[in-house]
């Protein structure tokens, strides 16, 4: 029989979704918050998690990254009392077996509880059909968010079947590709790249299916094509989402059939490829906007593979410095360098809106400028990344009522410090009061819930009484 753990704050619930576990002979075991959810995770080996998304302290779904990522992993169920479609999407994005509301049938929870530990228990004891370890040149981390990507990776190398690549830019979905056809049966054949953003209407036929020699002006000699390139290999679609409608037409045409007719030619040529795609824009919006043919992303979108951003892994991102660092100093020819841990501070603290290409490109920044320095500070990367994580961290922090003092002598006693800042709100209060009030007493009384007499003599007090006040206005 399973362990079974549930993560929900409800009373009531936690007791229906233990009677069902235990009803099947399970071992339960309870976690009324995230924190304590998070901890008892790890204390045991989990079969089932039943997680809620609203917990006192925080969002269910931030804990489901690091439940996928345990070895041998707990299926999860995602469960609310609130319907939401993001968060069904969420979930199962992330791996949670189902997302089921609370106000299901306990039979209905029950029956979805066999089925996910069932399939647990294929997935775990089912034959390996290879031993061979991941190829992952240049895809560097362990984070839970790289780790649950690289086992889509293993998972899609497997089979045959057409795959769409989706990330911000920058997120390396070129490299997943190539891990994708390096780990497939395809390794030892091409692997070719096809550049939408850069392939021109009037010239895309020629590019992808080839021409024969004297086909048109400028054809000297015979040129096979990409899609022929590409035969017993992938076929790699870079930025699907900036082709043309003409250009998505011919690619349709060209994934239901495989064959091409090369540009002078005669006779149709089959090209046995194996299509992977890739794009950092949002295809479904576009087929809402008639930029996208539907057709041509059903083809194309077989399989998914979502990649994270570097927000989604920052615990790669001391990895992936030490591999640039590596990697720059060899080819700058220069001794290795070490990082202050000041900069990786600031690294870490950065958004990196361009993902692991900008990352690099700051640590490429850093070592440049550093040249014949054996460490590197954070003067020595790009300054807009440093302004910009300087801004994020003052407007992070709380404003001060007073300048902090030059020496800790200056500093007054804390009931000097509090009756002025008391004085300086009081102050401020009775300011916007008046303002908003626009001096009218009886209603700035009736906001404030003073009488007359005590609301003159602050006034005053203060300094802030009007010269035109009004009584009722």
């Amino acid at each position: 029989m399973a362990l079974v753990l549930i993560i929900d704050d409800d009373p009531s619930i936690s007791y229906t979704l233990s009677r069902a576990a235990q009803r099947q002979g399970h071992t339960v075991t309870f976690a009324r918050t995230l924190r304590e959810g998070e901890r008892k995770s790890t204390e045991q080996e989990f079969a089932l998690v039943f997680l809620d998304v609203c917990l006192p302290d925080g969002d269910g779904l931030t804990l489901l990254p690091k439940l996928k990522a345990q070895e041998p992993s707990p299926e999860v169920i995602i469960i609310t009392g609130a319907g939401e479609p993001e968060d069904a999407a969420t979930a199962i994005a992330n791996g949670a077996w189902e997302y089921i509301q609370k106000s299901d049938s306990i039979h209905q929870i029950a029956v979805t509880l066999e089925r996910a530990l069932r399939y647990r228990e294929k997935r775990l004891f089912a034959p390996q059909t290879s031993s061979l370890p991941l190829q992952r040149e240049n895809i560097v981390g362990d984070s839970p968010a790289l780790r649950r990507a690289l086992g889509t990776v293993e998972q899609y190398a497997a089979s045959d079947v057409n795959v769409l690549i989706t990330g911000e830019t920058g997120v390396g979905k070129e490299m997943f590709a190539r891990a994708i056809h390096e780990n497939s049966n395809r390794r030892h054949q091409p692997f070719i790249v096809v550049d939408c953003a850069a392939l021109p209407d009037t010239l895309a036929e020629g590019i992808l299916y080839g021409y024969t020699k004297g086909a048109f002006t400028g054809a000297a000699k015979e040129s096979s094509g990409l899609i022929m390139q590409a035969d017993g290999g992938t076929l790699f679609l870079d930025e699907i989402g900036e082709l043309s409608l003409d250009v998505q037409k011919k690619f349709l045409r060209l994934l239901q059939e495989h064959t091409v007719r090369p540009i002078g030619g005669t006779r149709e040529l089959h090209s046995h490829f194996r299509l992977l795609a890739a794009t950092n824009r949002d295809l479904e919006v576009m087929v809402e906007e008639g930029t996208f043919r539907s057709d041509l992303l059903f083809r194309v979108k077989a399989l998914h593979l979502p990649l994270p951003s570097l927000m989604e892994r920052k615990e790669d991102i001391r990895l992936l410095v030490e591999k640039f660092i590596t990697v720059l100093c060899r080819q700058y020819s220069i001794p290795p360098k070490k990082v202050d841990p000041e900069l990786l501070e600031v690294l870490e603290s950065y958004n990196w809106p361009g993902n692991v290409r900008e990352l690099r490109h700051a640590i490429d920044h850093a070592v440049s400028a550093a040249r014949h320095e054996p460490l590197l500070f954070s003067q020595h990367i790009p300054q807009m990344i440093r302004i910009s994580v300087a801004k994020q961290r003052v407007s992070q922090s709380p404003a001060r009522l007073a300048p902090l003092p030059d020496k800790k002598e200056d500093l007054p006693p804390l009931n000097e410090f509090r009756a002025e800042a008391y004085s300086r709100l009081e102050e401020q209060y009775l300011r916007d009061l008046m303002l908003l009030t626009e001096g009218v007493i009886k209603e700035a009384c009736t906001i404030s819930g003073l009488s007359r007499s005590r609301l003159y003599a602050l006034l005053k007090e203060r300094g802030v009484l009007q010269n035109k006040t009004s009584e009722d206005g």
